[in-house]
């Protein structure tokens, strides 16, 4: 979802860093032969997350969300050379496709993929995290938030993406609307949660920056 003017957004767009290559090849890809290849984060919110990994430069990465793989590749940008980035999504069928641009990226051997639910793996990932990136299934936010805060180090950044959902955290709720309900308790439980500050970017669906005191 685009909040600017289409042409002051264009500008945006063509006055940042542009997308790499394999990136295009990914995405051409993945509305090819993927269903809801809206699901990507797109070359502007991309170079956006690659820019802040370059600026932490983790040495960890935790990532909720993989689809097929596009952002793990933009978050693998920034890490240091021995770096990994742990990235868990749901959807089996999608393993063999990211791995096919994980290993064509250079970043390869630094991705290490789970399949399966989130909520029973990150209790078991015996980590530490610098950057968390949370782009899953939405009702689970919060779960989400609660298993990874003391798993992240101090000065650590959770970033989590839709959290302007469409524009509908402004609007009046659906009582049927279990995802905007949830993205609203999100948002709440990230202003009055006292572990961490957050700021809230207009990026896009929104993009939330959480840094853990």
């Amino acid at each position: 979802m685009h909040f600017l003017p289409e042409k002051l957004d264009a500008y945006i767009v063509v006055h940042s860093e542009e997308e790499p290559e394999l990136l295009q090849q990914l995405t051409r890809e993945t509305y090819q032969k993927i269903l809801q290849p809206i699901m990507l984060s797109g070359p502007y919110q991309g170079r956006v997350l690659s820019m802040i990994s370059k600026l932490i430069n983790p040495s960890s990465i935790l990532e909720l969300g993989t689809f097929t793989g596009y952002s793990t590749l933009c978050l693998a940008e920034g890490l240091q050379k021995d770096g990994t980035i742990h990235t868990i999504d749901i959807n089996e069928e999608l393993e063999d496709f990211q791995r096919k641009y994980f290993d064509k990226s250079g970043y390869g051997h630094q991705i290490i993929q789970h399949i399966g639910n989130a909520i029973d793996i990150i209790p078991q990932l015996n980590s530490t995290f610098d950057l968390a990136f949370i782009d899953a299934d939405k009702p689970n936010y919060s779960n989400y938030f609660h298993l990874i805060i003391d798993k992240m180090r101090p000065g650590g950044i959770i970033l989590s993406d839709n959290v302007l959902w469409h524009g509908k955290v402004v609007e009046k709720l659906n009582p049927k609307d279990v995802s905007t309900k949830a993205v609203l308790d999100y948002n709440a439980l990230l202003k009055n949660d006292s572990r961490i500050e957050t700021v809230v970017l207009p990026i896009r669906d929104g993009l939330t920056i959480s840094r853990k005191l």
